[in-house]
């Protein structure tokens, strides 16, 4: 025995507190019953090495300004070098880190549909740059 399709309105459901509900991608009826299959579009990933490029070319930045800071300062003294030398390293290792994870992320993105490309892009400039004021910074200290 067969049951004829109901066809009636389902009640409105109010959209969450602070929020709007998403139209569904798509809607399929599932045969025999009132019910349907709603396919929510969902946003692409962003890749987490393409963040992480860009958090660690920014945090070569930031060494940038102490190395400039400590070397100027310590250079009144004498060992300006030396105290801007030990926040170059650190510097120099996160330039480095930024320019290798963005190369990564960037792979990664052809290779999968995760986002963030830009996002690897200014990590790998970030970096790039970090370990060039680094240097201009180490050898004016040098010559100071």
């Amino acid at each position: 025995m067969a049951y004829p399709p109901v066809h009636r309105q389902l009640p409105s459901v109010p959209p969450p507190a602070g929020g709007s509900v998403l139209p569904a991608a798509r809607v399929e009826p599932i045969p025999g019953t009132p019910f349907a299959l709603a396919y929510l579009s969902v946003p692409r990933p962003t890749s987490g090495t393409a963040i992480g490029s860009l958090v660690a070319g920014i945090a070569s930045l930031l060494v940038t300004c102490l190395v400039g800071c400590f070397g100027w300062l310590g250079a009144q003294q004498g060992v300006g070098a030396l105290v801007g030398g030990a926040f170059a390293v650190l510097g120099t290792a996160l330039g480095a880190a930024a320019m290798g994870l963005g190369i990564v992320g960037r792979r990664q993105q052809r290779r999968t549909a995760a986002g963030g490309r830009g996002m690897a892009l200014a990590g790998i400039v970030c970096g790039a740059s970090g370990i060039g004021l680094i240097l201009i910074t180490m050898v004016a200290l040098l010559l100071v």
